[in-house]
């Protein structure tokens, strides 16, 4: 456990700079997109890594770390747009962003850390491709949530969702960075 404890912070540090770099070039412009922007955003992402992985080649060489960076960032992105909701204009300076991506961070790995004790770290025995079809598997629940107005009957909410992509996509960059 404490080998993914040092792996996992390695990687959401990576992630939290580059949110931090962005948040100064572009200020918190994102605070405006809605939900299902997000959501979307991630839909892309992953679509492409699947898209990538299936066909074993790619045109952008852009490589597959910066995508699930991505999924990373836009999902803490709509969990902070869960609490603070969705503004006209943005309203958050880079600052008050980071403080709040750093909170979500550490509630989501907090929430790693119990399932990785559950579970005995089973993903160290998945594949990358499982992992990415598992995060695209819940960008599908999520736009279902969304469709049904964020309503379920028996079923975990959207954070919850979130939260598991960021795991998953921090998991299969540890795998990428082996």
């Amino acid at each position: 456990m404490k080998k993914t404890q040092k792996e996992y912070s390695a990687i959401m540090k990576i992630c939290r700079d580059l949110f931090q770099k962005k948040g100064q070039d572009y200020g918190t412009a994102w605070r405006i997109l809605r939900l299902t922007s997000l959501t979307d955003q991630i839909f892309i992402k992953a679509n492409r890594l699947r898209s990538i992985q299936i066909s074993g080649s790619q045109k952008i060489e852009d490589p597959m770390e910066g995508e699930f960076i991505g999924i990373i960032n836009y999902s803490i992105m709509a969990l902070i747009q869960i609490e603070k909701g969705v503004v006209n204009e943005p309203d958050l300076n880079p600052e008050e962003a980071l403080k709040l991506y750093n909170k979500h961070a550490d509630h989501i790995y907090n929430l790693m850390e119990k399932k990785n004790h559950d579970y005995g770290e089973a993903w160290r025995d998945m594949r990358i491709p499982s992992l990415t079809d598992l995060i695209l598997q819940k960008v599908l629940r999520v736009k279902q949530i969304e469709d049904n107005n964020g309503k379920t009957l028996v079923s975990e909410g959207i954070d919850a969702n979130y939260m598991d992509m960021v795991n998953y996509a921090v998991f299969a960059l540890i795998h990428l960075s082996k």
